[in-house]
């Protein structure tokens, strides 16, 4: 997992797919929170966390799939390029890349909601905002990877899957 942010998102799924190894990481500011949650749920697949800037760092291994969610947006596109890059060299051919999180369509803000939101984050850091669905799509074809679906989410978001081409 790429931002593991607070560790809830990890806690969550490790408990409800054990047969999974969950992998968190994140910034270095952010580990102390997710080994708190991480330690409370004392799991066996949740191995100790890993400090990884997108921009630099990746490690040397390989993975089966990558999830990231709600990052997309409040990194800058150098740096969501840089994860595209990154996801890029560790995932294992036919291996997946699954991204949650809001998205633009054709340029186009797919609620009024999501406008206001994206409007918000710029106004916090001019770097920051929704990114668009092509854009996204172009980033994992020049590193790779194909979208292989696209699953509406509630509150007008999605969970964007790639593949990782042989």
């Amino acid at each position: 997992e790429i931002g593991s942010g607070t560790g809830q998102h990890a806690v969550f799924f490790a408990a409800a797919l054990p047969h999974l190894v969950w992998q968190t990481s994140d910034c270095a500011h952010y580990l102390p929170g997710i080994r708190a949650w991480m330690d409370d749920a004392a799991l066996p697949n949740l191995p100790p966390t890993r400090v990884l800037d997108v921009t630099g760092g990746w490690p040397d291994e390989r993975f089966d799939a990558v999830f990231s969610a709600n990052t997309a947006h409040i990194m800058s596109e150098a740096q969501v390029e840089a994860m595209f890059e990154g996801i890029g060299r560790v995932l294992v051919d036919g291996g997946c890349f699954a991204l949650y999180g809001p998205f633009n369509i054709g340029g186009r803000y797919t609620s009024e909601s999501n406008a206001h939101f994206d409007s918000m984050l710029r106004s916090r850091d001019p770097a920051m905002g929704i990114r668009d669905l092509d854009l996204l799509i172009r980033m994992a074809r020049d590193n790779g990877m194909e979208l292989i679906a696209d699953h509406p989410m509630p509150v007008n978001n999605r969970t964007l899957v790639w593949q990782r081409i042989p």
